[in-house]
């Protein structure tokens, strides 16, 4: 039997910690917060997305970063294998629009209560509001963890495996700081550069502010620096008082990273159903049947009525001229506008408003089908702390769920 130190209780742990002592390995969870699961109890806004039911081509085509690396510890551990696990649990669940699965009470609470379920049944010593402050390695093998408990007394604690499931940098409140990442780095391992991800943008142009509030559905969004398209897509979007967010907006944040420059713009095709000689046909019936009336009144079966004003100022024409007076050139760059209203790109938000981090520990240094440090014997890593992330839809907890199985199975070289 070995003895295997899980640090953080996150989605990764949880599961690292599960399946290490379903295998018969003494097991202590280590989990600075006063309960685990922190992170997974806010996800798909408190429902928990844990996983996308789709098929696995459709998922690693979800994983923007380093999906190669997830093909082991994905076929070890699938998204069925997940689904069943928690339902042999006491967690029921569902399949909802977009093959993303929830748990059929809605509650988050649920998917944590299955996995205490599961780690209380196999014998897991949970230790809350212990915080590992270092870690001990000699002669490039694991030997032990510094860790300091709630009322600041330091210990330290030996183990044959360490698993490091301690997340990223987003959502700080939940405990995420990037302790595993400095772990990584001060043993000589390699982490890529983090930035915020599925994250909303702020914007250079304000009018977003002056509809703030405002969703937008079945609309098409393209990035693009001044060399390629980085990111299109179908879906919602949302005007913000510092620009936009929405599904559309956090999965182009995503790809935000691979800009060649920083001159990035935003494109809305408000029609993505219409071409744009319908479009403009459409247009033109709309101007014959309101041909004397003001262009600003004769413009609202087009847009919602709080993008109206915004959709005047963008176009340049007077919002008083008559319709029957705006030219045709005019008339047709109006339609282009519809097909493309631009907005120019200032920045990311924060980690704080990021619901995943990009980047972390490289899949160079790592056994994709252990998740093993290839320089430290019995150091693993897991999760979010890893550099591979993926769009919303449950795809980052799957993820999550996978790489932590991969790390607490007890494999033949542990023996």
């Amino acid at each position: 039997m070995s003895k295997v130190l899980v640090v953080g209780g996150g989605a990764a742990g949880m599961i690292a910690a599960y399946k290490s002592a379903a295998d018969g390995d003494e097991v202590i969870l280590l989990e600075k917060n006063e309960k685990l699961g922190k992170k997974v109890y806010i996800t798909g806004k408190g429902r928990c997305n844990v996983t996308n039911a789709a098929d696995m081509d459709e998922v690693f085509a979800n994983i923007v970063t380093n999906a190669k690396f997830m093909y082991s510890a994905f076929s070890g551990f699938d998204n069925r294998a997940v689904m069943e696990l928690i339902e042999s649990a006491g967690c029921p669940l569902k399949i909802e629009r977009g093959n993303r699965v929830f748990p059929v009470s809605d509650h988050s609470s649920d998917i944590l209560k299955a996995f205490l379920n599961l780690l209380n049944k196999n014998h897991v010593d949970i230790r809350y509001e212990h915080t590992v402050t270092d870690l001990v390695v000699k002669d490039n093998a694991f030997t032990a963890l510094k860790v300091k408990d709630g009322s600041g007394r330091e210990s330290v604690i030996t183990g044959d495996k360490c698993i490091i499931c301690t997340g990223g940098l987003s959502y700080p409140l939940t405990g995420s700081n990037g302790d595993g990442l400095r772990f990584a780095e001060s043993l000589g391992l390699k982490v890529t550069e983090c930035n915020p991800a599925l994250v909303p943008f702020n914007t250079v142009e304000t009018w977003p502010k002056s509809v703030m509030g405002l969703a937008l559905n079945n609309v098409e969004l393209t990035m693009a620096d001044e060399k390629k398209v980085l990111y299109k897509g179908f879906g919602e979007m949302l005007f913000t008082h510092f620009g936009v967010s929405g599904p559309l907006v956090l999965s182009a944040s995503s790809y935000y990273k691979k800009r060649k420059s920083d001159n990035v713009n935003l494109y809305i095709d408000l029609k993505p159903a219409l071409d744009i000689e319908t479009l403009d046909k459409r247009v033109i019936k709309e101007f014959d049947e309101n041909r004397n009336r003001n262009f600003k009144n004769a413009i609202a079966s087009l847009f919602p009525s709080g993008l109206i004003p915004v959709m005047v100022e963008l176009s340049g024409i007077d919002p008083d001229k008559k319709v029957n007076e705006i030219s045709k050139a005019d008339r047709r760059r109006f339609t282009e506008l519809i097909k493309k209203v631009p907005l120019k790109i200032l920045s990311q938000r924060s980690f704080s408003e990021a619901i995943i981090t990009q980047g972390g520990v490289s899949v160079k240094e790592i056994n994709p089908s252990t998740m093993e440090s290839k320089k430290i014997k019995g150091l693993y890593f897991a999760g979010e702390v890893l550099d591979v992330d993926a769009l919303t839809g449950g795809f980052n907890l799957q993820v999550a769920w996978s790489t932590g199985f991969a790390a607490g199975k007890k494999h033949i070289t542990e023996e």
